[in-house]
């Protein structure tokens, strides 16, 4: 799903847009437009005429395209969510931060007990290498496609790369 400006500054509906330096500041209409649940007349959001136009992407970009692919977005999101819920190291567990020096990996251990969760995200658009320090063997629970590659204490991710592992010793 994709966000949907305003064309037009009579367009926008949000205050913050309307006086916030048109055309730069659009405001938040974009990102509030109606929830794109299926194909049918405004994506299924409404009978009636909504408040924000529904993108065009809607006929192949919503719910119900997206809950029959076991690879999209809000897939990965629900198995993310899932695993939160499920592993109490992930629900509750004290955060160390790894501080990798790279700024563009965000690298922490999520620890409750003797259990102890490791989160990798490259933020960025390119393959980024990290070094981690962390022995032991790791069990993955939840990756984005394009396995991490670990060489001894270090791990390269592919751009965008969400991976997450159970460590153990």
């Amino acid at each position: 799903m994709e966000n949907n400006d305003p064309k037009r500054l009579e367009d926008v509906k949000d205050p913050a847009g309307k006086t916030g330096g048109w055309p730069e500041n659009k405001g938040r209409d974009g990102e509030r437009t109606p929830m794109q649940w299926n194909d049918s007349p405004n994506a299924g959001f409404t009978q009636g005429t909504p408040w924000l136009p529904v993108p065009e992407s809607y006929k192949t970009h919503n719910v119900a395209v997206e809950s029959r692919d076991p690879h999209s977005v809000l897939e990965f999101y629900r198995r993310l969510l899932a695993l939160r819920h499920q592993d109490a190291a992930l629900l509750e567990g004290d955060y160390l931060d790894l501080k990798p020096k790279n700024e563009a990996v965000l690298a922490y251990l999520r620890r409750s007990g003797k259990e102890s969760v490791l989160v990798l995200l490259n933020m960025s658009g390119n393959a980024q290498n990290v070094a981690l320090g962390l022995a032991g063997h790791k069990t993955t629970l939840l990756c984005s496609p394009g396995a991490p590659h670990f060489t001894g204490t270090s791990v390269t991710l592919q751009p965008f790369a969400v991976y997450i592992a159970r460590l153990s010793r």
